[in-house]
């Protein structure tokens, strides 16, 4: 357990707490498509910031992630009754912008791949490598790279 503190066990169960009692205890319907993705807690146990991800875009996202803020005595509360600590963190609902980036990054990436990963003078039979050359039947621009180096005698 070198890598695992005790901070990072109490941010783990604050966050399966506070998803119990979003799904079961709120019964304010902005905070209906709300996700936590991870709950940073400090050394000392006494501040957590909770990361969340929103399904809706714009002012519902930012109205969703206020109603967190003005519900933090409530959650702090119900927390308090559940956990067995000497003090309750002071919660932060901060929106987590990690999911958006990877999003953007994998858009990004779908765009550079979709440009030429694939000649049109292969054939389907032939297996592509990752830049777009065929694989099988050699190097097409007269490069004397044997296909299968197994079949020659040289690397006994």
């Amino acid at each position: 357990m070198l890598g695992y503190k005790r901070s990072d066990r109490v941010g783990d169960q604050i966050r399966l707490e506070i998803a119990d009692i979003l799904s079961r205890r709120m019964k304010d319907p902005r905070v209906g498509f709300v996700t936590l993705t991870t709950v940073d807690v400090t050394a000392d146990l006494k501040q957590a910031w909770v990361y969340v991800t929103v399904l809706q875009e714009g002012a519902q996202a930012n109205e969703a992630i206020a109603t967190l803020g003005r519900a933090t005595g409530f959650i702090r509360g119900e927390l308090g009754r559940r956990l067995k600590l000497r003090y309750v963190p002071e919660l932060k609902f901060v929106r987590d912008t990690s999911v958006d980036q990877v999003r953007k990054v994998m858009t990004l990436l779908d765009e550079v791949t979709g440009q030429g990963t694939r000649s049109e003078a292969s054939g389907p039979g032939e297996k592509m490598t990752r830049l777009g050359g065929p694989r099988e039947g050699g190097c097409s621009s007269g490069c004397n790279i044997d296909p299968d180096p197994a079949s020659s005698g040289e690397g006994r």
